[in-house]
């Protein structure tokens, strides 16, 4: 006789997964591996370096169709033209304040912590070789330059090289036009919302390799630069990451207080996303998961679609706190006193020369070049003094600008009223029942 077995109660929680399925673990365990191979045997972790470089490539490759499709689903869905472009504004006037709060933040903590003092360091000494090569880049850094980047040659050379800003305007455009076309775009619409799927289920199968670009490009960076050239400058280092933590901390942290969430909490939520960034060096290796998690805690699509790409190249908290602050090491390094007014010019230009910045390896670096450049009185050459650390530190300013992306979407959608608090809860405190109701978050303070 058969035995008929009990149903599962209503409600039930399924099962934890295994800590070890879990992305995070994965790419942590890679960190760790990846490390100990680049400080014991050297030559074989730099060997490895294509693993990183071939994950890197994997994600770029998805980026553009997936803001794409963010981007057109997105704006298609609202019919509504004015919030595009009230979105943008609000996003673009978050971006300026928060990027200018960072640069000055470099600059207090430069001025009082002085980690370059005592070097007397002649700058005719230095090997500037190297530097020379990022100066080159760094040349065509030019306000007016950038701004004519954003248009691309054709539509599909925008997506054909990766540039985000320029497939960023064709998305916006082409969403516009289906927009504007009306009910007979629907069928574009549905067709593009079911691409948009099966693009984050690519998203998907790629991340499963995460952990191994995570462990080539970790071990190549310890084989290649060591833990010893950090020993040499670990005030810089211990200095920039001090103050990334606290901007992150305090002045991110009290931001996700008025706005109804823990930056903490969010940090959590983000893990796998954050080990990856600190794995690849690369806040773009992440680009992609960050959107749909977004999507996940309650963000409108729309949002999320042009708050990210636009942050990606305008919201670089990380980079602007370390180019004021390598900026003074230099000076103080090499013995040039800069006056309040000085470094007043500084901050101003850093300001312009960080909105070109993409969000990838070495984008820190070649700013800097381009900050230096305009003001003669710090030279140049001084970069050959944190060349050897600017790796180290690329992994820092990449954790603090995608972070600074994730709570500038959240912040964005709240000051639209689209947030779902619910969704939001929800996902930050996946333990605690989320709360009845739900609905977008009200915002008493809305700009």
């Amino acid at each position: 006789m058969q035995t008929i077995q009990p149903a599962a109660p209503t409600g039930s929680k399924e099962r934890p997964k295994p800590f070890f399925t879990h992305l995070y673990f994965q790419v942590l365990v890679a960190i760790v591996l990846g490390g100990a191979i680049g400080h014991y045997y050297p030559e074989v972790g730099q060997a490895l370096k294509p693993l990183g470089d071939a994950f890197i490539k994997l994600v770029k490759m998805v980026i553009a169709p997936v803001i794409f499709l963010t981007v057109v689903t997105g704006i298609a869905g609202l019919r509504d033209l004015e919030k595009v472009g009230r979105v943008a504004l609000k996003a673009l006037i978050y971006f300026l304040v928060f990027s200018t709060l960072a640069l000055v933040v470099g600059l207090i903590v430069a001025n009082v912590v002085q980690p370059g003092a005592g070097m007397n360091i002649d700058p005719a000494t230095l090997k500037a070789g190297k530097v020379a090569e990022y100066a080159a880049k760094a040349h065509d850094q030019s306000v007016v330059g950038f701004l004519m980047n954003i248009i691309p040659n054709t539509v599909v050379s925008a997506f054909a090289e990766g540039e985000i800003l320029q497939v960023l305007l064709i998305s916006l455009l082409f969403g516009l036009s289906l927009t504007l076309v009306g009910d007979p775009a629907k069928p574009v619409v549905d067709f593009l919302e079911v691409v948009a799927q099966a693009f984050f289920k690519f998203v998907h199968i790629v991340m499963k390799a995460a952990p191994i670009g995570a462990f080539g490009a970790f071990a190549f960076t310890i084989g290649k630069y060591g833990l010893g050239s950090v020993a040499n400058l670990a005030l810089l280092v211990g200095t920039f990451y001090l103050t990334s933590a606290l901007f992150v901390v305090v002045v991110l942290g009290a931001v996700g207080l008025v706005n109804g969430f823990s930056i903490l909490s969010l940090i959590r939520y983000l893990k796998a996303e954050l080990l990856l960034v600190l794995g690849t060096s690369s806040s773009e290796a992440a680009l992609p998961s960050l959107i749909e998690k977004l999507e996940k805690a309650g963000c409108p699509k729309s949002v999320v679609g042009l708050v990210v790409p636009l942050g990606y190249s305008f919201n670089l908290d990380g980079t602007n706190i370390y180019m004021t602050l390598a900026a003074l090491f230099i000076a103080q390094a090499t013995g040039v006193h800069l006056s309040w007014e000085q470094q007043a010019l500084l901050l101003g230009v850093a300001m312009l020369s960080s909105k070109g910045a993409a969000g990838v390896t070495g984008a820190g670096f070649i700013t800097l070049a381009a900050t230096l450049s305009v003001v003669p009185s710090v030279p140049v050459a001084g970069m050959a003094l944190i060349l050897g650390v600017d790796r180290f530190m690329s992994e820092c300013r990449a954790l603090t600008n995608f972070i600074g992306n994730a709570v500038a979407a959240i912040v964005v959608s709240r000051w639209e009223r689209g947030l779902d608090g619910a969704a939001l809860k929800a996902a930050l405190h996946p333990n605690k029942a989320p709360p009845s109701g739900g609905g977008p978050v009200p915002d008493p303070a809305r700009p």
